[in-house]
This record gives C-alpha cells, sequence and structure tokens, in this order.
C-alpha cells in the first residue's frame, strides 16, 4: 500500500506531516525521517483505534 504524506516545515523548523488518503493521521518531527517514523506510529494507531469501522466499510476488489 502507498500513501501519500503532505509535509510541511512550521515557522519554528519542524516538520509537520499528514497523511493524505488518512487526514487524521497527524504528525510533526524536528526531521523528515522522525516525522515519517511519527506518521506511520499515527497511521497504525489511527488504524488499531478505527478498524471495525474501517473493516465494515471496506470492499475487496479483484479484476482477476
Amino acid at each position: 500500500m502507498n500513501l501519500t504524506a503532505i509535509i510541511e516545515k512550521s515557522e519554528d523548523g519542524w516538520y509537520v506531516g499528514q497523511i493524505e488518503e488518512f487526514p487524521a493521521a497527524i504528525s510533526q518531527g524536528k526531521t523528515i525521517d522522525e516525522l515519517k517514523a511519527n506518521l506511520i506510529d499515527a497511521f497504525m494507531l489511527l488504524l488499531e483505534t478505527n478498524k471495525e469501522s474501517y473493516l465494515a466499510n471496506t470492499q475487496l476488489v479483484c479484476d482477476c
């Protein structure tokens, strides 16, 4: 699965990011690498917290 991170540098020098496909996954870091790791943590927490609602709205699509 590929996700898109929207990354901006704040006025105080921190990087702030959000996963475009999951806007509730937001984090920050002093470096881009730290931000990426923090975004993964935020995404995993979001999935864990909302897994029942995400699974209820998920369909498997296969063009086999």
